[in-house]
C-alpha cells in the first residue's frame, strides 16, 4: 500500500468529519487528558485495516500508543480484540469514527474475498476484483481484496485496455477496435476483449486479444468454448457470478473470475470500540 497516498486520504477524511473542530470532544475534555479504548470484533471474519489504524491515529497525535493484536489477513472471531489505542482523549474521539468506517469496509471486503477464494479450491481459477469500487477508496478496496486472498484486475482506465460492448459498437467491430488499440499502445499494455457469443470469441482470438472475458456466459457455455482459446490468451468470466454459483464457474476451466460484489455491495464488518471508564472496572461499548 502507498502510505503517502494513504495519509493524504486520511487527512481528507478527517477534514471532512472534524471540520473546524470536534465540538463534543474539545468542550468536554482538556488537551492534557489521556484515554484508551480497544477495537474488537462483533462477528467472525478476516481483519483488514492495520495501516489505517496505525497511521490514522498517529496523524492526529504522533505520541499515540497503538498495540495491534491482529494483523491484516488474520482470522478474527467474535469478541476478539483487534487493537488497543491509548493517547489524547480528544484525538482518540476525533479519529474513532473515520477509522472504524474504513476498517469495517476493508474487513468486509477481505472476508467476502476469502469466502470466494474458498469456492475455487481444487481448480486453477483465481478470484479478482473489478472497478466497481467506492469512489475515493479504490486503493483501500483493492488492498482488502489482496488481503482476502484475491487478485486485482486493472486499477483504473489507465493501466490496461478493456474493450467492452460499447467500445466495440462505436469502433465498428472487435477486429477494428483491437487493431486501433494495438497500433498505439506500448508493449507492456494488454488488451482484454469482452465477448458474449461464439462468433465474437472467434473474432477476438483472430484479432489477437491478450485476454478474453466471457461476459454473462454460463459455466456450460464457457466449458464448451474454452478449447477454442489458444493457451497464450488468458480467460476470464464475469457477470452474474455469486458465491452460490462461483464453484461451478471455477470448475469450468476458466483462469480468472472477476466479482464486482466483492467491493460494490459488501455489508460493513461489525467492529466496535470498547472504552475503559475512568476510575471504574466496567467497560462501555461505543
Amino acid at each position: 500500500m502507498n502510505i503517502i497516498k494513504l495519509e493524504e486520504m486520511l487527512k481528507q477524511f478527517f477534514n471532512e468529519d472534524i471540520g473546524d473542530g470536534d465540538l463534543s470532544s474539545t468542550f468536554l475534555f482538556s488537551t492534557e487528558q489521556q484515554g484508551a479504548f480497544s477495537f474488537y470484533a462483533k462477528e467472525d471474519g478476516i481483519f483488514c485495516g492495520a495501516p489505517v489504524i496505525e497511521h490514522g491515529f498517529r496523524l492526529l497525535d504522533s505520541s499515540m500508543t497503538i498495540t495491534m493484536n491482529k494483523q491484516d489477513g488474520d482470522i478474527v472471531q467474535r469478541g476478539e480484540t483487534i487493537a488497543h489505542i491509548q493517547g489524547s482523549l480528544q484525538k482518540l474521539l476525533m479519529g474513532e469514527r473515520v477509522i472504524l468506517n474504513l476498517i469495517q469496509r476493508m474487513s468486509a471486503i477481505a472476508t467476502a474475498t476469502h469466502q470466494a477464494v474458498n469456492e475455487t479450491v481444487g481448480t486453477q481459477a483465481k478470484v479478482c476484483d473489478t472497478r466497481k469500487t467506492m469512489p475515493g477508496l479504490r486503493m483501500l478496496d483493492k488492498y482488502a481484496v489482496r488481503i482476502g486472498g484475491g487478485f486485482n484486475h486493472r486499477n483504473g482506465l489507465y493501466d490496461a485496455i478493456m474493450l467492452k460492448d460499447n467500445h466495440i459498437a462505436f469502433a465498428g467491430s472487435i477486429t477494428k477496435a483491437v487493431q486501433a488499440a494495438r497500433a498505439k499502445i506500448g508493449h507492456t499494455v494488454k488488451i482484454e476483449v469482452e465477448i458474449e457469443t461464439k462468433a465474437q470469441l472467434e473474432e477476438a482470438i483472430a484479432a489477437g486479444a491478450d485476454v478474453i472475458m466471457f461476459d454473462n456466459r454460463t459455466p456450460d457455455e464457457i466449458r464448451e468454448w474454452l478449447p477454442l482459446v489458444p493457451k497464450h490468451i488468458a480467460t476470464e468470466a464475469s457477470g452474474g457470478i455469486t458465491l452460490e454459483n462461483l464453484s461451478a464457474y471455477a470448475q469450468s476451466g476458466i483462469q480468472w473470475i472477476s466479482l464486482g460484489a466483492l467491493t460494490h455491495s459488501v455489508k460493513a464488518f461489525d467492529i466496535s470500540a470498547l472504552v475503559q471508564l475512568k476510575g471504574a472496572d466496567s467497560l462501555v461499548h461505543h
